[in-house]
């Protein structure tokens, strides 16, 4: 039989070997997860996109404080909470149930009695759902009435002309090219209001794609300063400083772009902001400093990398790296 010193002995071993994996996985881990500022939306999802089409997780260090405003559109309306069956006359019902139950238990009815109880109760929960399914019922078809059907109707049919001519200017979109797409333009904030992008524009992301990550790789703190904001600057140069210390080297070469579209894009006082899904595949490889030895990747095969990645400009200057987001 094991004693209860091995077993927690082992228990102990289990979690620091499970603690060590992350740490090492995080370590390991080349700008690993989510940085940098996106404004007013910093703490909010990107909208999904033909590029990234799952939900993007918000951002998880970032300089911009959280003061709650940016979480007010996640939240629920506390107005807007249903009830739940133990709340209201449900509620009241079983507490009583129980109550004079488990009296009845304590003065003496024994195993039967509760075996009893449990079969009323089933009975009571059976009587008291349907009751509560016919309440709504009649509830909902009182609260509608013709003009409302009327209204659902118009309503309806407005929303799909909306729909129509939403997607027929989206088709006519000026300044798509191969790659990119138009986004889902993301929802409206209070202080924002909506942009339109150019071509240069998308342009200008194209090449800070690779203009980052070429100067990553060569560590160049000058070109991730002229690219970068300088919250974005400090990251990076963090994590240089990080490889520097283990004596690793991170080489990233050969970026190429393989599909890219823009999630939202926004205006907040003298700030533009754009969030980009992109997928491109590089030469991602770690290096020993001294011997040049590949610790990690595969130099001789480019992988697939899937990021959304945000700019901002500021009075209409030129474009900056200023966050990252893993798809």
């Amino acid at each position: 039989m094991i004693s209860r010193t091995s077993r927690f002995a082992a228990l102990v071993a289990g979690l620091f070997l499970a603690f060590s994996m992350v740490a090492m996985d995080h370590a390991e881990a080349r700008r690993g997860g989510s940085f940098g500022s996106r404004g007013m939306r910093t703490f909010q999802s990107a909208p999904p996109t033909r590029t990234a089409p799952a939900p993007t997780a918000p951002v998880e260090r970032s300089m911009t404080p959280n003061t709650g405003v940016n979480n007010a559109a996640r939240q629920p309306q506390a107005g807007m909470q249903r009830p739940g069956f133990m709340s209201g006359f449900g509620g009241t019902m079983m507490r009583g149930l129980l109550l004079g139950g488990l009296i009845g238990l304590l003065v003496g009815q024994g195993f039967g009695g509760l075996a009893g109880m449990f079969g009323f109760l089933l009975q009571a929960l059976l009587i008291g759902g349907a009751i509560m399914l016919a309440l709504r019922f009649f509830r909902s078809q009182s609260a509608r009435g013709p003009a409302q059907a009327l209204a659902g109707a118009d309503n309806a049919q407005a929303s799909r002309f909306e729909n129509r001519a939403t997607t027929q200017q989206q088709t006519a979109r000026p300044f798509t090219i191969p790659g990119f797409g138009g986004g889902s333009g993301g929802s409206a904030d209070t202080g924002s209001e909506e942009i339109t992008l150019a071509q240069t524009d998308l342009d200008t992301f194209q090449q800070l794609l690779t203009d980052v990550q070429e100067a990553f790789g060569r560590e160049d703190h000058a070109a991730l300063r002229r690219a970068t904001t300088p919250e974005m600057v400090s990251y990076l140069s963090e994590e240089l400083a990080a490889n520097a210390q283990k004596g690793l080297r991170n080489e990233v070469t050969d970026i190429t772009l393989l599909q890219a579209d823009i999630a939202e894009s926004w205006r907040e006082d003298d700030r533009d902001y754009a969030t980009a899904a992109l997928r491109y595949e590089s030469r991602d490889v770690t290096r020993e400093r001294a011997s040049g030895k590949v610790v990690e990747g595969d130099g001789d095969h480019p992988t697939e990398t899937t990021e959304l990645w945000t700019f901002v400009r500021e009075n209409g200057s030129n474009w900056k790296l200023s966050a990252i987001q893993q798809a």
